[in-house]
């Protein structure tokens, strides 16, 4: 759709912005193909930055009591799901509070307090791992948008090359032979274009994914930070009664 809505675009230039749509429009193939794997990844990066500004909400919700007194055990730990709860349907959906619900669901199934930090520990990691995974594929189309314009120059350069050959040989009056190679020259301004757009798309991508990335990083540190200051400062390991000792 993107690349839809930018050609119907460009379409509508003025006149005096002709070699803008001649160089989307009338340099080959490849020129279609750059813009379609520039779209995706703009596509991704617009989906992906729209998510992190929802996770970046949660760090807004208070979960845990903030009374003085209050102590997180395994026998108040029923009111911080129930705080969850009331703001999200399924914590698995994001990422501060599933890391707490992880953590959390051990402490009330086994009651190991001092095993709550190392669990948020390793679900920060397992964080930080997925996140990285996520910018796979806008990573390969950062590396392919340049490999387009790349092709698009080796088929200019053929194109030119050979249409030079083919003048040389028709005739030798160096008339016609000016005349001809003014047609020569489209294939040199389809191998320079073709590069030029694609090595800019790619360094556009490259600079929004590095910002985006670097938001995201900023992020998980963030939710270290708070489940630091409002999970584990708040746990306490209850005394076990006379009895039972």
């Amino acid at each position: 759709m993107l690349t839809i809505l930018f050609y119907m675009g460009i379409r509508f230039l003025p006149s005096n912005l002709s070699p803008v749509v001649d160089i989307f429009c009338n340099r080959g193939p490849i020129q279609y193909f750059s813009v379609f794997a520039t779209s995706w990844g703009v596509a991704i990066l617009i989906v992906k930055g729209l998510k992190l500004k929802l996770q970046q909400k949660c760090l807004d919700h208070v979960i845990v009591p903030q009374e003085s007194d209050f102590v997180l055990s395994t026998t108040t730990v029923e009111d911080v799901f129930e705080n969850i709860y009331k703001i999200v349907d399924d914590p698995k959906h994001f990422v501060l509070f599933n890391r707490i619900a992880v953590a959390l669901s051990n402490l009330r199934n086994l009651g190991r307090v001092t095993d709550v930090d190392e669990i948020l520990r390793s679900q920060a990691e397992h964080d930080e791992s997925i996140m990285e995974s996520s910018y796979s594929l806008i990573r390969g189309l950062i590396w392919a948008v340049p490999v387009l314009g790349f092709i698009g120059t080796v088929l200019g350069l053929s194109d030119a090359i050979s249409g030079f050959g083919g003048v040389m040989a028709a005739t030798e009056d160096m008339g016609e032979i000016t005349t001809a190679l003014k047609g020569v020259t489209s294939g040199l301004a389809t191998a320079f274009d073709t590069t030029l757009v694609a090595l800019v798309a790619a360094l556009c991508l490259q600079l929004a994914t590095t910002f985006l990335h670097k938001n995201e990083e900023e992020f998980l540190d963030s939710c270290t930070e708070y489940c630091q200051r409002n999970i584990v400062n708040r746990l306490r390991i209850m005394p076990f009664h006379s009895d039972e000792t």
